[in-house]
Formats: structure tokens, C-alpha cells, sequence
């Protein structure tokens, strides 16, 4: 007779690290994701690479998720999805037109942050509206990254 396997839910979180480095942020969203059987599959083993993630608005008014790569799942047959695909995002109307209407303004993008599964067992990313930070806002967070680490330290 077989062993009942453990079933417990595996904690997914993939994270833009780069992001709090490249970017300030002024809104965060959380939204879902349409995705495909085995991208799924593949997102829940932790088989996905966010940095490279932006969004745009489509023709009609929905968000879409570019750059973000999905592994190809390792059991998936000929169903295989593609692993670079643009993926539909799904958010209320009031925060689309929110984001779509602050998006057009000079400057800011819109990027992903991390991504997870949901209490309820779907995929969702946060995504941002963010700033390019430059140079010196670069060199300014790192000397105050610096100065905290530090007196962290002095203080044991």
C-alpha cells in the first residue's frame, strides 16, 4: 500500500530584489495572473525569474506582464507553455483606469515586485508604480544601508 504524501502547500515567494534598487515606489497593487495548466505547475516548484518585468496597457484597456520568465514544467508534454509569453493581468476597473491614467505621466513604469501563491491557491504578482532613482539617490540609500548596518552592530 502506498504512503498518503504530504500535501502541505509550499510557500512560493519570487522577488524582485533589483527593484528596490533601480526604483522608488509610489503605489503598489496586488493582482492576479492568467496563466496556463503548466505554468502553474512550474510557478508552484519555484521555477520563475521576475527582474527583467515591466507592464503595458493593451489596446483595450487590460494590463499585461512582459519579460517575466516561467520555466517550461519538467513533466509537461507537447502542452508545454511558452516560457517568455506575455500574461494577462487582473485587476478591478478602478485600479486599471488608477494605473493606466498615472502610467502615462513622464517617468514612471510599472513593475513587478513579487510573486506568490494566495491563500486561496492562485498566482498573484504585486506590481508597482515606480520612478527611476538616479545616480546619487543610488549612492544615498547604500550610505544609509551603510550607517544603519553600522550602528546595528555597535549596538552589541
Amino acid at each position: 500500500m502506498a504512503k498518503a504524501t504530504d500535501t502541505k502547500p509550499r510557500s512560493v515567494n519570487i522577488q524582485n530584489r533589483r527593484a528596490g534598487y533601480e526604483y522608488s515606489f509610489l503605489i503598489k497593487y496586488t493582482a492576479g495572473m492568467v496563466l496556463v495548466g503548466t505554468e502553474i505547475k512550474s510557478l508552484r516548484e519555484g521555477n520563475a525569474n521576475i527582474t527583467d518585468g515591466y507592464c503595458t496597457f493593451g489596446a483595450n484597456g487590460t494590463l499585461w506582464l512582459h519579460g517575466v520568465t516561467i520555466a517550461q514544467y519538467t513533466q509537461g508534454t507537447y502542452n508545454n507553455h511558452e516560457p517568455t509569453r506575455a500574461r494577462q493581468l487582473l485587476l478591478t476597473k478602478k485600479e486599471m483606469r488608477q494605473l493606466e491614467a498615472k502610467s502615462q505621466e513622464q517617468g514612471l513604469t510599472i513593475i513587478p515586485l513579487r510573486m506568490f501563491i494566495g491563500e486561496r491557491g492562485f498566482a498573484k504578482v504585486e506590481i508597482a508604480l515606480a520612478k527611476g532613482k538616479k545616480l546619487f539617490d543610488k549612492r544615498e540609500d547604500i550610505k544609509a544601508r551603510d550607517v544603519k548596518r553600522e550602528m546595528d552592530r555597535n549596538q552589541y
